[in-house]
């Protein structure tokens, strides 16, 4: 029977005394914060019964955090993801303690993000929010800020210059990535298709004017066919994708800037060859990584969620211990290229 660990094995394992380890367990003195992570993270890597006491005194000591996160496709796996690693990142925080109160606006109507991140006022100490880019989110983003609500924009920047901050990838820059990717898989110039969700989607707009920047400065001979919005629906993308495809038989690429890519999938699974028509999507979930293993997708384009959730946190605390800022910032995260040697 293996030995039970002690606080010797703690001390040892944090390279402190059994006399700080001691204090830090029962809080009979105060120990350096730093000091005492380290007994706890010793405590936990090792098994130690107490860990999780360890860990409650720890936050017994710093300030709470309630952030309030307004998502949107609730049945989606990508907003699941994100809606998970938020959760996550309020457990892993370390300088506050931190408790997410996550919502699902059931469309995305500006009115449906409205009523929930108003709905939030008085439970939360900060606000992030998925939402699309309309004068009436701007408005209720600057009528929670002057009530003391800093409010985060997440992938999409709505609210610019009333917003706390931006969090996710450069979206000009994702177009051109995508763009690149394309440009070097398709072995002969021709047509090209670009989808998005539709113009209340400014991050939408980046990608696809960076998308066809790339083109025009990189690679002029392809030609990009004019933008089809597919209203994020895998429906309406898959039959616009098989007129696509019948329209132009030697159609080289297709980049799905937003939702809906399921479809344009499904589409070149049942019209064309795995690699016949080079396709990027954006967002690892269940249906892009078969694709890539098929070969049906060439590339996806993928925000690390974990890092943008601890970010956030981190963020949001320092903005609700010092209230909203003057300065609306845009803090973006490297987008990363998953290919389908990758999955």
């Amino acid at each position: 029977m293996a030995k039970r660990p002690t606080i010797g094995d703690v001390a040892g394992a944090a390279g402190v005394s059994q006399a700080t380890v001691d204090r830090v367990l029962n809080g009979r003195e105060p120990v350096r914060e730093e000091t005492a992570r380290r007994v706890y993270e010793a405590a936990r890597r090792i098994g130690y019964h107490a860990a999780p006491l360890i860990a409650q005194r720890l936050r017994a000591d710093v300030p709470e955090l309630r952030l309030g996160v307004v998502l949107h496709k609730e049945k989606q796996a990508f907003y699941q993801a994100f809606a998970s690693e938020i959760e996550g990142a309020a457990r892993r925080a370390s300088a506050v303690r931190a408790t997410a109160r996550i919502a699902f606006s059931p469309s995305q109507s500006p009115a449906d993000f409205i009523a929930l991140m108003r709905g939030m006022r008085g439970r939360v100490d900060a606000l992030a929010a998925s939402a699309v880019t309309h004068p009436d989110i701007t408005e209720a983003v600057e009528a929670l800020k002057a009530e003391g609500i800093p409010c985060f924009a997440l992938l999409n920047d709505f609210a610019p210059g009333v917003r706390q901050a931006y969090l996710g990838l450069n979206n000009l820059k994702v177009g051109r990535i995508a763009a690149s990717l394309i440009a070097m898989a398709a072995h002969r110039p021709g047509p090209i298709a670009v989808f998005v969700g539709g113009y209340r989607w400014h991050g939408h707009e980046l990608r696809e004017a960076g998308f066809r920047s790339h083109f025009r400065e990189h690679a002029p001979a392809f030609h990009v066919l004019d933008t089809l919005v597919n209203l994020e629906t895998r429906q309406l993308t898959y039959e616009a994708t098989l007129d696509l495809l019948a329209r132009h038989p030697d159609l080289r690429g297709i980049y799905c800037a937003g939702g809906g890519m399921e479809g344009a999938i499904a589409a070149l699974r049942e019209a064309r060859q795995p690699g016949e028509v080079k396709l990027v999507v954006n967002e690892v979930t269940p249906e892009s990584r078969a694709a890539l293993l098929d070969r049906v997708a060439t590339a996806v384009i993928s925000t690390p969620l974990r890092e943008l959730c601890d970010d956030l946190v981190r963020l949001a605390a320092d903005a609700a211990r010092t209230g909203p800022g003057a300065l609306a910032a845009q803090h973006f995260l490297r987008p990363e290229i998953v290919l389908p040697e990758s999955v």
